[in-house]
C-alpha cells in the first residue's frame, strides 16, 4: 500500500537563532513555522501541514508517494 506525504524540511538559521519549517510540495517556499529545538519545530510543522490539510480555500497539491 502506498501512502501519500507531504515533505517536511527544518533547518537551522543561525540569523534567526531557531529552526525553520516549509514544505516543498506547497506552492508558496516560505517558511511556515519554527522551533527553538528541531523536536519542536517538528510539532509545529506537523500542527501547520494538519492545518494547510484542512484548509478549504487552498488548492492542495499532488503529494509525492511514498511506500507505507
Amino acid at each position: 500500500m502506498n501512502a501519500f506525504r507531504y515533505p517536511m524540511t527544518i533547518v537551522w538559521s543561525d540569523e534567526d537563532g531557531c529552526y525553520l519549517v516549509h514544505f516543498p510540495d506547497f506552492p508558496e517556499q516560505t517558511y511556515r513555522t519554527h522551533g527553538d529545538s528541531y523536536e519542536e519545530a517538528a510539532r509545529n510543522g506537523t500542527e501547520v501541514l494538519q492545518l494547510l490539510l484542512e484548509e478549504d480555500d487552498i488548492p492542495l497539491p499532488k503529494p509525492k508517494t511514498t511506500a507505507a
